[in-house]
């Protein structure tokens, strides 16, 4: 595939990222209006976060995707994926009480998790082999820009924002002119959803023309094993099993501190530093207008230099920002917007980055999508126990950040060091090249 053609495919898949992390934080930018409308507690906020696209939802879809990308096509994913997000988006932007507010986080949540196997294996195979770390990092661009679009969206939207108004006649207008405020205020957040509902439609009329990945072909002409046998395969490859158990302790260590960032990020502004959920919407906003300039950065030079000092530079910047917090506080408007910027800093040149190249690199065509499915299964999984701990551990006032804050910055480390001690050298290899060297002959 030629250089344009990789990047037209990568954008067009990049999408699934974009409505990835924009349903994470459209949930996030308006959790506190859907509190108020429903009389929700911090306990059914955990819920929410356990099985939304944040956790347990997307590590349940990610295990049925991986291996039916691998079985199936990536394009049989692309085909119809994306219907079942649309169903759960509505349901979220129809919800009237919590069970059924639940019941679409889940839904959409499962989608996300079918599209990201499926997605980076497709990207990585689609692309040249100087042109693979850049393409991972477009597809993470997508990554940024949907969230700080959502909540520009949140913050726009919100009771104060500049087109509250229109939202609010909107509200009347269907729910009555005697609505309570908080289901008014709360119409806010359907619109948002609303969003990521048209944006859905437009990707899934892109990914529907895409052609299969080449490489998927090709091995499929060779080898009819099913999805059991791949299975099997995957889990008895001592070579896989190190893979798998590498690639998830750093992006598990990460993600934990990442899951709750995406999810609280706004509410732990509102309660631990007392702002208003239209700032609060705003600063997470500027966090990710430096994940993208960052990630776009990185982009041009992620194929040409170490991959090391990329992985260092986004931890150490997440360290920082975590271990200015507990000397600072968030109490300081100085020290909200120094957290602010570093972490997203750390986000453009992330683990995330190098978990979906490397992911996509280590392991052969096979399995490669069921490796992926089964290490997202892991750690959104594990990501939705740490959620409920984590409403425990924080409070229901935020008076237990500070401890919070210790938590973060051990699994920071602990990634930095697994990575540090594991990390590969992929760069300037074909998927196949990678494969020969670490497999051998018989899995290529």
């Amino acid at each position: 595939m030629s250089g344009n053609g990789s990047l037209k495919s990568t954008l067009a898949v990049s999408l699934n990222n974009y409505l990835d992390a924009g349903a994470i934080v459209a949930g996030a930018s308006g959790v506190t209006l859907w509190q108020n409308y429903l009389g929700l507690s911090e306990m059914h906020l955990g819920w929410l976060n356990a099985l939304s696209a944040n956790a347990l939802g997307a590590a349940i879809g990610a295990i049925i995707g991986g291996f039916l990308a691998d079985k199936f096509g990536r394009k049989f994913i692309f085909t119809y994926n994306l219907l079942v997000y649309m169903t759960g988006v509505l349901i979220i932007m129809l919800a009237f009480n919590f069970p059924m507010l639940l019941t679409g986080f889940l839904v959409t949540g499962i989608s996300v998790g079918i599209g990201v196997p499926a997605s980076w294996t497709y990207i990585s195979e689609s692309s040249e082999v100087n042109n693979r770390g850049r393409n991972i990092c477009i597809s993470q661009m997508s990554w940024g820009v949907g969230p700080m679009v959502i909540l520009l969206f949140g913050m726009l939207f919100a009771p104060g924002g500049y087109l509250y108004g229109p939202v609010e006649s909107l509200a009347h207008g269907v729910i009555g002119a005697d609505a309570s405020q908080a289901a008014v205020e709360v119409f806010s957040s359907r619109v948002v959803f609303a969003t990521l509902f048209v944006v859905a439609f437009v990707a899934w009329n892109l990914q529907r023309q895409l052609e299969e990945s080449a490489e998927f072909t090709a091995n499929k002409a060779k080898d009819q094993s099913g999805i059991v046998d791949n299975i099997r395969l995957l889990f008895t490859n001592k070579i896989a099993v190190k893979t798998v158990a590498f690639l998830a302790a750093i992006y598990l260590t990460w993600n934990l501190v990442a899951s709750v960032m995406g999810f609280f990020m706004p509410h732990i502004y509102e309660t631990a530093g007392g702002l208003s959920n239209e700032t609060a919407n705003m600063l997470s906003c500027v966090s990710w207008v430096f994940v993208v300039v960052t990630t776009f950065i990185i982009s041009f030079y992620v194929d040409k230099v170490a991959h090391r000092f990329f992985y260092v530079f986004g931890l150490a910047a997440a360290l920082t920002a975590w271990i200015l917090i507990i000397g600072g506080g968030v109490s300081t408007i100085a020290g909200i917007w120094l957290f602010t910027i570093l972490w997203g800093i750390n986000n453009g040149s992330s683990v995330q980055v190098f978990y979906a190249l490397w992911g996509s690199e280590l392991f052969p065509a096979k399995f490669r999508a069921g490796a992926q499915g089964l290490m997202f299964f892991i750690v959104r999984g594990l990501s939705a126990v740490w959620g409920l701990v984590f409403t425990f551990i924080y409070g229901d006032n935020g008076e237990g950040f500070t401890l919070a804050a210790y938590c973060m910055v051990a699994l920071l480390l602990t990634s930095l060091i697994v990575g540090l001690l594991g990390m590969p050298n992929t760069r300037g290899k074909s998927l196949d090249q990678i494969t020969k060297e670490r497999y051998g002959e018989f899995l290529v």
